[in-house]
């Protein structure tokens, strides 16, 4: 209520100091004034091509800083969005809503209005793209994030507006996603419970099982019960009840369901609100960067959700589990987007070159028969004779053979890979090592996606195309031949990372920051002054 005052008494005096250094200026010629106006925005504007080009085109007429009803709206609306910036997680100091207060009051000459009108261009366009598109660069906080951020022509930014009510105007910049509203509205809540002190005591343990008791069973109780997971009561063991909210939260975390609390369950319970209002804070930045058309039909992979599902008109038709890339130095998988193109049943392994040189010829070096299950082929393509070759003779560098492993049931893509060509060589693949999908944490691929049920997503993709997906697939299969299915309508793969999701309810669900690409951001974030809890420095 107090900002919202502030903000009309400011808009007040904004109104009636511009209309007064418009009117008190009469004794110039009206020429000399216009004359001085437009030559101090063409001065002013010249540093910024695309603000240059905008005034150029429209004749030097203000947007801003006339004294019509039109102006005086989008200095309204422009005023409102940076006083209230901090509903997006964006920080208000950026934008000095004082500042430009005191700017517009300090306009006395038509050479003032002038630089002012060209001020008043450039603190909108900082903001419209920090809001539609996100505050920050994202390859510049982690070079495996290298998505193509969907950046709006910035002169179109102030041509739109001068076309448009902009009250309306600037309620179309934040992304209108169902996934950003909740994300909004869940940033209200953490604030609300951040101030009311969280979740209480961490919970003094590294695991707990049902039948246990004492204190730290008393703790974990006190703790769900804050998170809503569990009703009032005075048990002081784990029961029946606490097991349930246990596997509640167990599923509201992307965790087996066991009602176990052990190592990766507990770390969850005892993250605090200021860490998940972090995590919402950023998920808002990463929406801002995807803020584009993701296609009607389209496959989204979330990496520290460890899922991969098929998106059809805004729901979800198939979901399953994934592995993801490991956490070490030149595993994690990376985040981008791109278009899969076909799938290849009964696929070949071709060895990436960093695999074979990094772990496969240090092996060959000590045995020339380690790992017979993939064949060394020349630069023909012809099979090495592995029993006269030399392999201690090269080094990571100068190593000249490539290695493939042929199709198989024990094949490291297992029976079928799924092709979004990109220069990550990043792709979608079965697997023999079917056990890791019974794990909480799903990262221990060299940087592709391994899924769970890849007959079932591939059965999902062709329905659009076979009467018989099913069949179609195992027809392919069967033959026991590396063959290749088009996908006739090529389908949007996005790559992303949320630790913040929003579920099918509408309510938020956490993941662990498994790389620390979160936390890297919210430090980038932190940097450019975003605070926790609405309170600006």
């Amino acid at each position: 209520m107090m900002r919202d005052s502030f903000l009309r008494r400011g808009l007040l005096a904004v109104t009636v100091t511009i209309g007064l250094s418009v009117t008190m200026t009469a004794p110039q010629p009206a020429f000399a004034q216009v004359t001085a106006f437009k030559q101090a925005v063409a001065e002013t504007a010249a540093r910024d091509q695309d603000i240059a080009s905008f005034y150029r085109t429209n004749g030097y007429t203000p947007i801003w800083t006339g004294a019509g009803e039109a102006d005086r709206a989008r200095r309204a609306a422009l005023l409102h969005a940076i006083e209230n910036a901090d509903d997006h997680g964006l920080p208000v100091a950026r934008y000095d809503p004082q500042g430009l207060m005191d700017l517009l009051r300090s306009a006395k000459t038509p050479r003032d209005r002038g630089i002012v009108e060209v001020e008043l261009s450039k603190l909108f366009l900082k903001y419209a793209r920090d809001v539609q598109t996100g505050m920050l660069i994202p390859n510049r906080v982690d070079s495996r994030i290298v998505r193509d951020i969907p950046y709006r022509d910035r002169s179109a930014y102030l041509t739109s507006l001068a076309e448009t009510k902009p009250a309306t105007f600037f309620r179309s910049l934040p992304p209108r996603s169902m996934e950003y509203n909740a994300l909004i509205k869940e940033k209200v809540t953490m604030e609300r419970l951040l101030q009311q002190g969280g979740w209480g005591p961490r919970v003094p343990a590294k695991s707990l099982k049902p039948g246990a008791s004492g204190n730290a069973v008393i703790a974990l109780r006190n703790r769900l019960i804050a998170m809503d997971y569990l009703t009032r009561s005075n048990t002081v063991t784990y029961d029946d009840a606490l097991q349930a909210a246990v596997q509640q939260f167990q599923v509201d975390h992307g965790l087996n369901a066991d009602g176990v609390a052990g190592a990766a369950t507990m770390q969850q319970i005892n993250v605090g609100v200021e860490k998940r209002l972090q995590s919402v804070l950023v998920a808002m930045e990463r929406e801002r960067w995807f803020n584009t058309e993701r296609g009607k039909r389209h496959i989204l992979v979330n990496i520290p959700d460890f899922s991969a599902k098929v998106i059809d008109d805004g729901k979800v038709t198939f979901r399953t589990r994934s592995v993801v890339g490991a956490v070490s130095k030149d595993r994690p998988t990376p985040e981008f987007s791109d278009v899969m193109e076909h799938m290849i049943i009964n696929p070949s392994w071709y060895v990436p070159r960093s695999i074979i040189t990094k772990e496969y010829l240090p092996q060959l070096k000590r045995n020339p028969n380690a790992v017979r299950h993939i064949e060394i082929t020349d630069s023909r393509g012809r099979v090495v004779n592995r029993s006269t070759a030399n392999f201690s003779k090269y080094t990571e560098r100068t190593f000249p053979f490539a290695m493939r492993q042929p199709p198989s049931r024990s094949n490291a893509l297992g029976l079928v890979k799924f092709m979004f060509p990109n220069k990550h060589n990043i792709y979608l693949h079965d697997t023999p090592a079917k056990s890791l999908f019974a794990r909480d944490i799903r990262a221990f691929s060299h940087g592709c996606v391994r899924l769970a049920d890849p007959f079932d997503f591939a059965y999902a993709l062709l329905a659009k195309q076979s009467d018989d997906p099913e069949g179609t697939f195992k027809a392919a299969l069967n033959s026991g031949k590396e063959t290749k299915i088009v996908l006739k309508e090529p389908v949007p793969v996005h790559l992303i990372y949320r630790t913040a999701v929003t579920n099918a309810r509408g309510h938020t669900e956490y993941r662990a920051d498994i790389y620390g690409r979160d936390a890297r951001i919210w430090a980038a974030l932190s940097k450019a002054g975003v605070v926790l809890g609405g309170v600006q420095g």
